[in-house]
């Protein structure tokens, strides 16, 4: 798999650890959005494209996300502590919906995510710097035929 291109766009929150989002194309077919660069105490690291578990109310069955302490369709109070534990026996609050099989593709991703925001934090230090453009224009879009 070659990483054929990259895509950052700064997030401008100082005091966030968030540092910027990224799209990452694959053999110039294959892109997969949302990778987010934050900023850890050991230096910048790179979090895979998730969402955020939901259960179902028992009165009425809505949806809801595991933190909700009340269901978001009827009101009603929801249990504590609703969220799986991982191996560690932290709550498991979120769920990959990409991510890389082994060490080897996580590191290669990585290390080309964390150059490509390197670079483009200096690029915008320079004067009349435009952010990337993360999404494609409508035009671009190929047309679905059903």
């Amino acid at each position: 798999m070659e990483i054929s291109e990259v895509r950052v766009k700064l997030v401008n929150n100082k005091d966030d650890r968030l540092k910027a989002f990224c799209s990452v194309t694959m053999d110039n077919e294959f892109v997969v959005r949302d990778i987010k660069v934050i900023e850890g105490t050991g230096g910048y690291f790179v979090a895979m494209p998730s969402r955020k578990m939901t259960d179902h109310c028992e009165k009425c069955g809505g949806k809801n996300h595991l933190r909700a302490k009340f269901c978001n369709n009827c009101g009603a109070a929801l249990p504590e502590n609703r969220a799986r534990k991982d191996i560690k026996g932290r709550m498991k609050l979120h769920a990959d919906i990409a991510h890389p099989i082994n060490a080897e593709c996580r590191q290669r991703i990585q290390e080309k995510v964390i150059l490509a925001f390197k670079e483009e934090m200096e690029k915008s230090k320079q004067p009349g710097y435009k952010p990337v453009e993360m999404d494609e224009p409508d035009d671009e879009v190929p047309e679905v035929i059903s």
